[in-house]
C-alpha cells in the first residue's frame, strides 16, 4: 500500500527497469510516467494540469522535467496514449528541451498535437501508430491496444524488456457499444495476462465509483430531448476534443432542422481537424460561422463551444458574464455536455448560478442524463484486473482517494498488498524478475506557465499573489544617513488594500527605526531593505492579524 521513500534513487541495477511517475499521482492531470532500461527512458504522455484558484495568474501547470536534465539525448521516445490535454498538453515544453525527441501516436492525437505545435514554432518528429502494432524504440518493445474513451484513437501501451512486461492503460473504460464500434481489448489484456504483467497502471479516475457506466449510446434520449424542445437557442459546452460528444449533438441537431456553429478558438481548431480526417461527419450546408445563427430563428441555431468547467477565459464563462459576442437571453437552454472535474466544483456551480441569471435553462449531468464519464469504473476495472492477473500493481491518474480506491480492488481480486502501491509523483520503482520496489524519489514540483513561458512564476510569488490578494500591498519610504545610520524623516508608509490607523503608523514607524538602529551591517542597501519588510510582516501578523507584502525602499540622505 502507501508507501514513500525520501532518498536519491542509486544507479539502476543491471537487468533492471525504473518506473517514474513525474505527475498524474493524487491529481487529476500532469500525467507523464518515465522507463528507464539499460541507460535509455521511454516517456509515456506528457500533459498539463490546469491551476485552481490557489495559482492566480497561471495558465498551465507542467511536470518538473528537471529528473531529466543531461539525459535527454537518452530519450528513445514519447508515447502519448490520446490526445486529451492532460495527457499532451505539455508536449510542446518538453520538446524545447530537445526537438527531435521521436513522438509516437494514434492519427488523431498526432493532428492534435501538430495544431499545438505550430503555435510553438516547433516541428516535431511524428511516427504514427495504430492499435496491434508492435514496434522497438532502443530497448523498449512497445505494443499498442485498442482502448475506449471519450475521444478517438486511445491506446493502451503495453512495454516488453528483459526486465518485465509493463501494461499501462492510458485513461480508458469498458463501453460495450462506443460510437465509432472500437471497443477496448478485452482479448488483448487477457493474451498479455497469460503472457504474465509484472507491472499494472491503471487508469484510477473513477476506481470510487461502483458497478459499470452507461454507454455513451445512452445519452441520446437525452440529447434529443433537448434539441427537441428548447424553445430558443441551444448553447452546448463541451471539452474541445470530445469528438464522440460533439458527434451527438450534430447528430440531433441534423434530426431536428438546427444549424450548428462551432465557437472558441480550441473547438473551431479541434473540430475542423477531426472532420478533415473523417473523425467528425457533419452533413453538408449544416455548419455555419456564429454570426450567420444571429441572423436565423433562435430555434434552429446551436452553438458548440468550450468552457465546462468554468474557465474564466473561456467562451461559455465570457458569455455569462456578458463579456461575448454572444449575448444570452431568456429562454435560452445550456447543455453542460461534460463531466464536473475533481477541483472543479466551485467554478462549475458558480457558471450554472451565472448562466440562470442570465435567463437561461441549464441543463447538466446533475439533472438530465447529458452525460457519461471516459474513465472505468470499480466494476470495469475489477473486470480488467481479472483478465490482466498483474503480480503488481501501482495506480495511476487520480488523486489519492482514487489510488488508493483503486489498490483496494487490485487487492480483493488477489493482488498482494505488498505488491501494490500507493505512491506519490516522483517515486522511483525499480522492477525485476517480477519483483519491484520502491529505489526513491526525484524532484517532481510544479512548474508553472504564464504566456507559454515555464517558470515564469514560482511558489513564492504565487504567496505573494495570494497575499497581495486577500491582504494588500504597504510600500514603505525611508530616508536613512548612510554615515551615521540615522533615519532623517519620519517613515512614509503607502498602503493599498490594507488599512493602517494613524495608531498603526506610529507603532510601525517605531519599529522601523528600532530595526535599522540594531543593524550590525549597512543600514542601506537590499539587506537592511528585507530586514525591515521582514520585521513589519512579523508585527501585522502577530497584532493586526493580516499579512500584506511590504514593500521597503531605502533612499540615501
Amino acid at each position: 500500500m502507501r508507501r514513500t521513500v525520501r532518498q536519491t534513487p542509486p544507479a539502476l541495477a543491471d537487468g533492471a527497469m525504473r518506473i517514474v511517475a513525474l505527475g498524474g499521482l493524487g491529481e487529476i492531470g500532469r500525467n507523464m510516467t518515465v522507463f528507464e532500461y539499460d541507460g535509455k527512458l521511454l516517456i509515456v504522455d506528457c500533459g498539463v494540469l490546469f491551476p485552481e484558484e490557489m495559482h492566480p495568474g497561471v495558465d498551465l501547470i507542467l511536470p518538473d522535467f528537471s529528473y531529466l536534465k543531461n539525459r535527454w539525448q537518452d530519450v528513445v521516445g514519447l508515447v502519448l496514449t490520446h490526445g486529451h490535454e492532460d495527457h499532451i498538453g505539455g508536449v510542446p515544453y518538453l520538446l524545447k528541451h530537445r526537438a527531435d525527441i521521436p513522438v509516437i501516436s494514434a492519427k488523431l492525437t498526432l493532428a492534435f498535437l501538430k495544431t499545438k505545435l505550430e503555435e510553438h514554432r516547433i516541428k516535431g518528429k511524428m511516427i504514427q501508430v495504430k492499435e496491434g502494432d508492435r514496434r522497438k524504440f532502443g530497448p523498449f518493445d512497445v505494443e499498442f491496444l485498442a482502448v475506449n474513451h471519450s475521444i478517438p484513437d486511445g491506446l493502451a501501451v503495453a512495454i516488453r524488456t528483459p526486465a518485465g512486461l509493463v501494461l499501462e492503460t492510458g485513461d480508458f473504460k469498458m463501453d460495450q457499444f462506443p460510437l465509432d464500434k472500437r471497443i477496448t481489448d478485452l482479448a488483448g489484456f487477457a493474451r498479455l495476462g497469460e503472457e504474465g504483467v509484472d507491472m499494472f497502471l491503471p487508469d484510477s479516475t473513477n476506481a470510487e465509483v461502483p458497478g459499470f457506466l452507461a454507454a455513451e449510446a445512452d445519452l441520446i434520449p437525452a440529447i434529443d430531448q433537448v434539441l427537441r424542445t428548447a424553445p430558443r437557442r441551444v448553447v452546448v459546452s463541451s471539452f474541445a476534443s470530445h469528438v464522440h460528444r460533439i458527434q451527438q449533438i450534430i447528430d440531433s441537431a441534423h434530426k431536428y432542422n438546427r444549424k450548428v456553429a462551432f465557437v472558441g478558438r480550441s473547438m473551431v481548431r479541434n473540430m475542423t481537424t477531426a472532420r478533415e480526417l473523417g473523425y467528425l461527419k457533419i452533413p453538408r450546408g449544416m455548419l455555419v460561422e456564429a454570426k450567420e445563427l444571429e441572423k436565423m430563428a433562435p430555434n434552429k441555431a446551436v452553438l458548440i463551444c468550450t468552457g465546462s468547467q468554468g474557465e474564466p477565459m473561456a467562451a461559455l464563462a465570457r458569455m455569462a458574464s456578458g463579456d461575448h459576442q454572444i449575448n444570452l437571453t431568456e429562454g435560452d437552454t445550456v447543455l453542460l455536455a461534460s463531466s464536473l472535474v475533481p477541483g472543479n466544483e466551485t467554478s462549475i456551480y458558480r457558471l450554472i448560478n451565472d448562466l440562470t441569471k442570465q435567463g437561461a435553462n441549464v441543463v447538466h449531468k446533475g439533472n438530465a442524463k447529458v452525460h457519461v464519464s471516459g474513465h472505468a469504473s470499480a466494476g470495469e476495472l475489477v473486470y480488467c484486473y481479472n483478465l490482466v492477473r498483474p503480480k503488481n500493481v501501482m495506480p495511476v491518474h487520480g488523486e489519492y482517494r482514487h489510488l488508493k480506491a483503486n489498490a483496494e480492488l487490485a487487492i480483493r481480486t488477489g493482488v498482494e498488498p505488498k505488491n501494490t502501491f500507493i505512491v506519490e509523483d516522483g517515486t522511483a520503482i525499480d522492477l525485476k524478475d517480477g519483483v519491484a520496489k520502491i529505489s526513491g524519489t526525484v524532484p517532481a514540483a510544479y512548474v508553472y506557465v504564464e504566456n507559454m513561458v515555464a517558470g515564469a512564476a514560482t511558489e513564492e510569488s504565487l504567496q505573494d499573489r495570494i497575499r497581495l490578494a486577500e491582504d494588500g500591498a504597504v510600500t514603505v519610504l525611508l530616508i536613512v544617513n548612510p554615515d551615521t545610520g540615522k533615519i532623517e524623516e519620519d517613515p512614509e508608509f503607502f498602503s493599498v488594500g490594507f488599512n493602517l490607523t494613524d495608531k498603526d503608523v506610529a507603532k510601525a514607524a517605531g519599529l522601523v527605526e528600532k530595526t535599522i538602529t540594531g543593524l550590525r551591517g549597512e543600514k542601506t542597501g537590499p539587506n537592511a531593505e528585507k530586514a525591515v519588510a521582514q520585521a513589519l510582516l512579523r508585527w501585522s501578523d502577530r497584532q493586526l492579524r493580516r499579512k500584506p507584502v511590504y514593500t521597503v525602499i531605502i533612499v540615501e540622505a
